[in-house]
């Protein structure tokens, strides 16, 4: 017997009237924690019908799917935004190790089961897309379908993660390089957290000047140095949310987020056994035409069809950046409603 403990949430009129708390508030959805291997993970469901699990990036929560979950309960399905381990109010736990994609795959599994459901539709932005997508690769009896948001599905490839990062950055040090020493991003982040969150919300928001650069760090330097902190915030957010996001991450810290990109070398070696292997579930793949994930992996997104047979569209937003589904909500919505029906 699964053990789940569940709260009303209060509602979330719209953006532009959202108070602190009110940030992660959704009408008429609970909250529940659920027990996994090792752990608890948060959800935030709503509606009845089919399973849909939403699987957020860096460095957010389950409230980045706020204005997906009431247009898919209302769409007769089942929406549950994740708190993924490390993140609001799941666990958070020391070892490194543990932010290992396996480790991913076996949370959302747990989660299904539950839940009471025996399959789901995985959709995922940013580092939640390549979550999505193993969860396809590795456990297609549960993940019946599987929805990419902003960062393409990529097989695994000759190089080690942190090798071709390495070389992503040429004289500089790519970001994901940069992300891999304990303690070194933790510093510059936590030192001032809303300050940096509103510089990379902007500097990847399609609506904002582009922020040069910003995905390399200066020898010797921080990635603070690149990010246009003092820019005003995307429309998308206000300064009361904000807040309350800098206010989780400030009393969470940035240790489990970065664990995802601490595993990359982990992954690699622990899904050699699937290598070649193609992702065969019915898939779809959505990004802002600014999204530079989408550019920098143009190659990847011309390829999701030879990678994902069963990908029924690619969908590249204009005007919109990285955070699609929170710049983007009803053009979003429409596409994974009417992919999910059909």
């Amino acid at each position: 017997m699964v053990a789940i403990v569940a709260t009303p949430l209060e509602a979330v009129p719209g953006p532009a009237k959202l108070g602190p708390m009110e940030a992660m508030r959704v009408d008429g959805a609970r909250d529940r924690t659920l027990p996994v291997p090792g752990g608890r993970i948060r959800v935030v469901e709503l509606g009845e019908g089919p399973l849909v699990l939403l699987l957020h990036g860096f460095p957010e929560g389950w409230w980045a799917w706020r204005r997906q979950l009431p247009a898919l309960a209302e769409a007769g399905l089942r929406a549950v935004a994740v708190d993924l381990r490390g993140y609001g109010g799941s666990s958070r736990p020391a070892e490194v190790e543990a932010y290992r994609m396996l480790a991913y795959v076996a949370d959302a599994v747990a989660v299904v089961r539950g839940l009471g459901a025996a399959t789901a539709v995985a959709v995922g932005h940013d580092l939640g897309s390549p979550i999505a997508a193993a969860c396809a690769l590795m456990r297609p009896d549960v993940f019946t379908g599987v929805g990419l948001l902003g960062v393409p599905h990529t097989p695994r490839g000759d190089l080690r993660p942190t090798e071709a990062f390495a070389r992503a950055g040429g004289d500089e040090e790519f970001y994901v390089s940069y992300f891999q020493e304990p303690g070194r991003a933790e510093a510059e982040i936590e030192a001032d957290v809303a300050p940096w969150l509103r510089g990379f919300y902007a500097a990847l928001d399609g609506s904002s000047p582009p922020a040069p650069g910003w995905f390399t760090v200066p020898r010797g330097g921080a990635m603070r140095d690149r990010l246009p902190l003092d820019a005003p915030l995307p429309g998308w957010i206000t300064e009361a949310e904000l807040s309350a996001v800098a206010a989780k991450l400030e009393r969470n810290g940035l240790h489990g987020p970065l664990g995802r990109y601490r595993n990359m070398d982990r992954d690699w070696e622990d899904l050699a056994a699937f290598e070649g292997a193609a992702i065969r579930v019915p898939a779809i793949y959505i990004a802002g035409a600014l999204d530079s994930s989408a550019a920098w992996l143009a190659d990847a997104v011309e390829r999701q069809q030879e990678w994902l047979p069963g990908l029924t569209g690619t969908h590249l937003i204009e005007g919109c950046g990285h955070w699609v589904q929170q710049e983007r909500p009803d053009e979003v919505n429409d596409l994974l409603v009417g992919w999910l029906r059909r």
